[in-house]
């Protein structure tokens, strides 16, 4: 059985890696207007930029939570970055939604699981 939750990436080898984006994130309190609406439209945006391979995404009862986007390359990450309405939706979260947040790039160079 497939579990939708997993980002699915194809097979890596030294010659294919890919890259990870780490977003960690403390939500501001209370209910944020247009969050959810907003994050569902970036995973779609995310979705039909070239170079994106997946996402995986958690948040718990206290506000903390860890979204991973994989990425073909740094081209794709750097050009997901400057996409316009991604920019404007990241300032504005900036200000608004997240009381405190790090982002982090990682290449992947082995990945495995089960089943």
């Amino acid at each position: 059985m497939v579990d939708s939750a997993f980002a699915k990436l194809p097979a890596l080898s030294a010659e294919s890696t890919c890259y990870a984006v780490i977003f960690s994130s403390r939500r501001s309190a209370g209910e944020v207007e247009d969050y959810g609406a907003t994050a569902d439209r970036m995973e779609a945006l995310a979705r039909e930029q070239p170079g994106f391979l997946g996402m995986e995404s958690a948040r718990d009862a206290s506000g903390f939570g860890i979204t991973v986007s994989y990425w073909r390359d740094e081209a794709s990450i750097l050009a997901w970055k400057h996409q316009a309405e991604h920019k404007t939706t990241r300032e504005y979260g900036r200000t608004h939604w997240y009381t405190h947040y790090e982002l982090r790039v990682a290449k992947v160079e082995r990945a495995y699981g089960k089943p």
